[in-house]
């Protein structure tokens, strides 16, 4: 049984039984997806933007360095 299935399955047993108000409902509905949502997140590895960009500039450096190196290569190439 999925977690889904048991949510489900513990609401119908509290408006079963009387216990649950829409309050409540609205409540345990919201907890659920927030778990949800912060297991998501976990699970996506997910930077701070900052790293993001300071890794971002890091490629970039190395991006342009291998295109002056390819064109370094070329050249020596056709001189041969």
């Amino acid at each position: 049984m999925n977690s889904s299935e048991k949510f489900l399955k513990i609401i119908s047993s509290f408006i079963e039984t009387g216990i649950l108000t829409s309050q409540d409902a609205k409540k345990e509905l919201v907890n659920n997806l927030k778990f949800k949502r912060d297991k998501l997140v976990e699970n996506l590895k997910l930077v701070p933007r900052e790293e993001f960009e300071v890794l971002k500039k890091i490629v970039d450096k190395q991006q342009k360095e291998i295109s002056k190196l390819k064109k370094r290569k070329i050249k020596k190439v056709k001189k041969s």
